[in-house]
């Protein structure tokens, strides 16, 4: 889809549907119930019941850390940010548990230059195509602890940015202390998950702009979460 002078948009979201979305376990059930129809009512009306990390989603820096803002206090600068995207398929279709390296880093940078201040790291791991199956799971790639600290101490993730991911987290789905989570989630940075299409997205030369709703002290949004890229 074309967009403004010369950009278009990629769209990184999955369809919100009860019979596919994965949820994370322990969370809300997600539920559509039809409140009102066209038939009775003269409209079409749907309740939702979900919870704030539902399907494709952001967090907000709050989510893990006591302190740190939550969604009504990010800006929209907050939620706009230049980005890249790290294909390592190739890396984790043997491997679940998977800790994406700094050495993965500075081999993409080798071919496509450095990542941009306060970007936003998107890892394309190929979890995506296993949405709304069991194999989706909380088993699944994500970065190493060194990794997350190596983009923070040299400026690659700033007061912004953040770390995007096909999964449900950008921790490796073992590690139930969320270390990496909390590192992102500092500061301005948010995390992007849940993602889709990322095989259209090129290495870089793009930005991610991310909607959603803005709950009153909210730890983040399901959301439409888009790549806008220069036409062509």
């Amino acid at each position: 889809m074309k967009y403004g002078a010369g950009m278009r948009l990629i769209s990184l979201s999955h369809v919100n549907d009860p019979a596919t979305t994965s949820v994370f376990p322990g969370d809300p059930e997600f539920r559509l119930e039809t409140v009102a129809t066209i038939e009775r009512d003269g409209y079409h009306l749907r309740a939702v019941s979900q919870g704030e990390h539902t399907g494709t989603h952001w967090g907000a820096p709050g989510h893990f850390n006591a302190g740190e803002p939550l969604a009504d206090e990010l800006s929209v600068e907050d939620l706009y940010m230049p980005a890249v995207c790290v294909d390592l398929r190739d890396r984790c279709a043997g491997d679940p548990d998977y800790a994406v390296t700094v050495d993965d880093l500075t081999a993409w940078e080798s071919a496509h230059g450095r990542i941009p201040p306060g970007a936003m790291v998107i890892i394309r791991t190929g979890w995506s195509a296993r949405w709304g199956t069991p194999a989706f799971g909380t088993r699944h790639p994500g970065f190493a602890v060194d990794t997350v600290r190596w983009l923070i101490d040299t400026g690659r993730l700033g007061r912004t940015g953040g770390t995007g991911t096909e999964a449900f987290s950008p921790d490796r789905g073992g590690d139930q202390s969320y270390a990496v989570s909390k590192l992102v989630y500092r500061e301005h940075r948010i995390s992007l998950e849940c993602l889709t299409n990322l095989e259209a997205l090129p290495p870089n030369g793009f930005h991610v702009l991310c909607g959603g709703t803005i709950n009153r002290g909210g730890s983040g949004s399901p959301a439409l979460i888009f790549a806008l890229l220069p036409a062509g």
